[in-house]
């Protein structure tokens, strides 16, 4: 693992700090099961993540579809990918984070007011106006996502090459992408705070598998007692995390 001031370990870390306390506890939901990704590599070919096909096979999806499954991982694995600093959103466990997260009352929309009037061009400084839930947005937004890929490069997005997968998903968070249904700052927005949560929220809601995300960071999860480092400003806490359920990594 390299240095503290890796770029990638600096973003990451970053993140953690602004991620509010839902995104830490979100609502706990039991599912078992997964299939691995069909993500593609440069050549087009099947990539592979060490760890993170082994750890899929374990899950079946109980919202999404086998064509969003896909989409889903190649997704993820592009926002959040391994490499020497540490762990990828696939071996972190997001998709299952996701999908479960799908059967909660944010899913549902319960957590907002969501009667209308809905007005799609409102501004930000008046919240959420508009009548997608997230089940919604991830449904129609991928399908919509999968057309215009076979439209513009002539394959769904989880077959494509990476860096046009990459490409995909800057015209998406750029809002250049049209897409049926869903506004595709929504869609991105929706599908990079939850892969951020499902790679630091606690184990015990399908993600961050290993702790991997806070092992990373330094975040020493659920430890009760931290009165011999209170004192210490600086000093790199030498124990590894712990979970809410009392995994110790």
């Amino acid at each position: 693992m390299k240095n503290d001031d890796q770029p990638r370990r600096k973003f990451l870390r970053q993140v953690f700090t602004i991620l509010p306390a839902t995104a830490i506890a979100p609502v706990i939901v039991t599912q078992e099961g997964c299939t691995p990704s069909h993500a593609t590599d440069g050549a087009g070919a099947a990539a592979t993540v060490p760890g993170a096909a082994s750890a899929a096979a374990k899950y079946t999806p109980a919202f999404f579809t086998a064509a969003e499954w896909d989409f889903i991982h190649a997704a993820v694995d592009e926002l959040i990918p391994a490499d020497d600093t540490g762990a990828g959103a696939l071996e972190a466990g997001v998709p299952e984070f996701i999908d479960r997260q799908m059967e909660t009352p944010y899913a549902y929309g319960r957590l907002w007011y969501m009667h209308g009037p809905f007005h799609p061009e409102a501004v930000p400084e008046l919240g959420y106006q508009l009548g997608l839930v997230p089940r919604d947005v991830y449904r129609h937004g991928i399908e919509a996502c999968n057309a215009a890929c076979v439209r513009d490069h002539g394959k769904v997005f989880a077959e494509l090459p990476r860096a046009t997968r990459v490409e995909v998903l800057e015209q998406l968070e750029a809002g250049k992408l049209h897409l049926d249904a869903v506004p595709p700052k929504l869609f991105f927005s929706t599908l990079l705070k939850n892969t951020r949560e499902g790679y630091f929220a606690d184990p015990m809601y399908g993600g961050n598998k290993g702790m991997s995300g806070w092992k990373m960071i330094g975040f020493p999860g659920a430890r009760a007692d931290f009165a011999d480092w209170v004192e210490q400003p600086g000093a790199k806490y030498p124990l590894g995390p712990v979970s809410i359920l009392g995994e110790q990594a």
